[in-house]
């Protein structure tokens, strides 16, 4: 083993080996096209290459112009839109019902912006607090909403399993209109009109729309209606720029992991360039600063790993509201200080979440040694834990087992909610959608994505679900669903290592779910290596042939770092170290494993 070592890292090295492997992971590199697309020939050799093996084949599907978008063709757009305009128009009391979290919050916070910026008379908005309410448009948040005088409701990224909700409205003579993105139940909610593009019908390119970027679309095709009816020029208005509304588009795109597809890297994009050049609204410039980033250096994963967490604090551990009226700022003085309550409501959810890790790590512990005992789902619970973490949980425990997990904490005397996660190759939303279909009743109530859902149980259904999710998990697995493919884009020369080629990769495409950053293999040999903080690696490592050394560093390593070996084959990703005034390229290392020169 390269360079030298302490005896606390070394008693470090030892526990993480001696714990095993819970998971199995495979080395995987992309595979390249035969010819590279003509278009790409012009750029920089390995962003040509990263973007061939990532379907890019024409010159424009790497172009972020606003007019590349897809039209706003979404099925109930022209209903919703015309409804909308009668409200501004009239001065109706509009009520926008919101989520709580960051999608959720970008989505009512643009919502917000929008109308004002189109002369709305009269809007606010609700979210309901998750322990009280639960999600989405509910017959109980419906209540509140018409005690505060509401005439007319509008979700924003929720409202498409709202069925009882807008039945609670109808009731009550409030018109509702559903902005979501989230996939359709078997029934509709009976809404005065739906813009969801994902319910059966809609024409629209794009499925992959996030809330927020439903919302933009919405307003976008509202601001088109109200110019055609003359009202900018009735109330001596100029027709509002959306512009301005990119940076929160953005953030809730990238927050709410929807695959980027083009039409969602242009949003996004578009979003950064405003932010990087300091067009950007009091509150996410706060939030990245309590992040600690640079504006101007802004990027996805700022976004994804320093907003998003600190945004969502609040929905978590308290009010969503918080989260909006941060968003929602006029000023830095007043931004920062919501960003300041977010960031201390971030480090409460750390804490939480690390005690419960550590309970459910222990608990597994009992019964699963390693992912090759581990049943096709894991189900868990326990009475004390935080229902506003459990969906970060149940990630982490996926993480570590590669298995489709649900994490329940106790919603009320007799109900459990619960929180789940998948791995790729298991549909969780069409699992739990058996699961209901042969055991009627069992599920209270469910709804969510492949990779994420939410449902609800009796209490004392919790081990009959616990035995059909493993049951039913157990069916969508094949042998190579259980191993986890680590995928890289191949390898890089050593004069390619470089904080020139870091930062071309990082200017040229925002990076995210479906359209990941690229990383890349190569065989290392380990000069030096130190633990930090119990749980990280940091090393010195050098390519073969080569005298040059190059920096790393491998977050949460120790379960799989191989501490004993001289040469170690890395995939990582090339990132800037900015450190007092000074930048220099590093290996941000998300695996490795022994090998031979």
């Amino acid at each position: 083993m390269g360079g030298s070592a302490s005896n606390t890292e070394c008693a470090v090295a030892d526990r993480a080996e001696g714990r095993g492997a819970t998971r199995r992971r495979e080395i995987v590199r992309r595979v390249m096209p035969k010819r590279m697309p003509t278009a790409l020939q012009d750029l920089n050799p390995v962003l040509a290459r990263v973007l061939a093996v990532r379907g890019i084949q024409h010159a424009e599907d790497i172009g972020h112009e606003l007019d590349a978008l897809h039209r706003p063709t979404q099925a109930g757009l022209a209903r919703a839109t015309a409804i909308l305009a009668d409200v501004v128009m009239t001065g109706r009391r509009l009520t926008i019902i919101g989520d709580f979290d960051a999608d959720g919050a970008t989505s009512t916070a643009l919502a917000m912006e929008a109308f004002h910026m189109m002369g709305a008379p009269s809007v606010d908005y609700l979210v309901p607090n998750r322990f009280e309410y639960g999600y989405g448009l509910t017959p109980e948040i419906v209540a509140v909403a018409a005690e505060r005088g509401a005439e007319v409701l509008m979700t924003v990224d929720n409202g498409i399993s709202s069925v009882d909700g807008v039945e609670a409205a109808t009731r009550l003579g409030i018109p509702v209109v559903i902005t979501d993105h989230h996939l359709p139940g078997e029934q509709l909610p009976a809404a005065a009109a739906i813009v969801n593009p994902n319910q059966q019908g809609c024409a629209f390119p794009s499925k992959a729309l996030a809330g927020v970027g439903v919302v933009f679309y919405v307003m976008t095709a509202l601001r088109a209606t109200l110019a055609k009816r003359d009202w900018f020029t009735q109330c001596g208005l100029k027709k509002p720029h959306f512009a301005s509304l990119l940076d929160l588009v953005a953030l809730g795109t990238i927050a709410d992991l929807v695959p980027l597809d083009r039409n969602n890297r242009i949003l996004v994009q578009q979003g950064l360039r405003r932010i990087r050049a300091g067009q950007v609204r009091p509150g996410i410039a706060a939030l990245m600063g309590v992040g600690k980033r640079e504006l101007s250096r802004a990027v996805s994963s700022d976004l994804a790993f320093a907003v998003a967490p600190r945004l969502n604090a609040a929905g978590r551990l308290d009010d969503m509201s918080h989260g909006i009226e941060c968003l929602l700022a006029k000023d830095e003085t007043t931004a920062r200080a919501y960003a300041a309550e977010l960031d201390q409501l971030n480090r409460e959810r750390k804490d939480i979440e690390a005690s419960m890790q550590a309970e459910a790590l222990a608990a597994l512990n009992d019964v699963v040694f390693s992912a090759s005992s581990a049943p096709a789902g894991i189900c868990l619970y326990d009475p004390s834990w935080h229902q506003g973490v459990i969906g970060i949980l149940a990630a982490r425990v996926k993480e570590r087992y590669h298995r489709p997990v649900v994490v329940f904490a106790e919603a009320s005397e007799d109900s459990v909610k619960g929180s789940a996660r998948s791995i790729p190759g298991v549909h969780l939303r069409d699992v739990l959608a058996e699961i209901d279909a042969l055991n009627p009743g069992l599920i209270t109530k469910f709804g969510g994505h492949a990779m994420a859902a939410g449902l609800t149980l009796r209490k004392a259904s919790l081990e009959t679900f616990r035995t059909a999710f493993a049951t039913r998990a157990a069916h969508h697995f094949d042998v190579e669903t259980l191993v986890e493919q680590v995928l890289t884009d191949g390898p890089l020369d050593a004069g390619d290592v470089t904080l020139a080629l870091a930062n071309t990769l990082v200017a040229h495409i925002p990076w995210g779910q479906q359209f990941e950053e690229p990383q890349f293999d190569n065989v290392f040999k380990v000069c030096q290596h130190r633990v930090l903080g119990d749980k990280h690696v940091k090393v010195t490592v050098q390519m073969p042939g080569s005298l040059q050394t190059f920096e790393g560093i491998a977050f949460n390593a120790v379960d799989y770092w191989p501490f004993h070996a001289e040469w170690v084959r890395v995939v990582y990703r090339l990132s800037e170290n900015h450190f007092r005034g000074v930048s220099t390229v590093q290996l941000m290392i998300v695996y490795a494993e022994p090998s031979h020169q």
